[in-house]
């Protein structure tokens, strides 16, 4: 195989990191016993076939405390925010880790670490 091949070959068969749901900003709020985060995703969405289709809060353990479903491509809002709110936050943790999904991919490789105050 000549080099030039064997390079595009390799790039091909690698993952797609780029094409992963990036989370750029984070915001939480307590009320009362729930709290509510606020978080933006930058994703190539590219209509039905390939978008940003959720988002979740964790603990370090991983235990999903709280999902938010995406319902459809944004395509022509990038970045985007959307909110969820009334998640339980287990006493003694000081910080939970947001994790994006696409409809291709899953689960991103990268997370974005929140502490709360």
């Amino acid at each position: 195989m000549r080099p030039l091949a064997l390079v595009l070959a390799l790039a091909l068969a690698l993952p797609a990191l780029a094409d992963q749901a990036k989370i750029e900003k984070v915001t939480a709020r307590q009320s009362g016993d729930t709290w509510s985060f606020d978080v933006t995703i930058r994703h190539p969405d590219t209509g039905w076939d390939h978008y940003a289709d959720g988002w979740s809060v964790n603990a370090p353990d991983g235990t999903e405390l709280g999902y938010r479903k995406l319902a459809h491509p944004h395509e022509n809002e990038q970045p985007f925010t959307r909110s969820l709110s009334g998640v339980r936050i287990p006493d003694g943790l000081n910080e939970v880790i947001i994790r994006a999904h696409d409809s291709v991919h899953g689960w991103s490789d990268k997370t974005f670490t929140v502490k709360l105050k």
